[in-house]
């Protein structure tokens, strides 16, 4: 599995790359059909404090699971949405098996 960061319109540092990549990794033990993981980030244009966005592209055999969501922070939207990712697979997993 691989797991490509993106930063949109600003650079990101080692520290937020690492969050990222340990907390996604962790999906594996919930699916091992993984093959690739993208993840985008973003600052919104908004006047609103949680203008921070993390979008993720989780490639799985059939259908790629994407999950969107926008926090106050980097790591707080990238936990968020690394959580509804988890639940989504979970679900397709459960598909598959009956």
């Amino acid at each position: 599995m691989t797991v490509n960061f993106r930063a949109v319109n600003y650079t990101a540092d080692a520290k937020l790359i690492e969050f990222a990549t340990k907390r996604l990794e962790k999906l594996t033990q919930f699916y091992d059909r993984i093959i690739d993981i993208q993840i985008f980030t973003k600052v919104e244009n908004t006047s609103d404090r949680t203008n921070k966005m993390a979008e993720l592209k989780i490639g799985i055999p059939g259908e790629d699971v994407i999950v969107k969501k926008i926090a106050k922070s980097f790591e707080e939207a990238i936990t968020i949405a690394a959580d509804s990712a988890e639940r989504v697979i979970k679900r397709r997993k459960e598909k598959i098996r009956s």
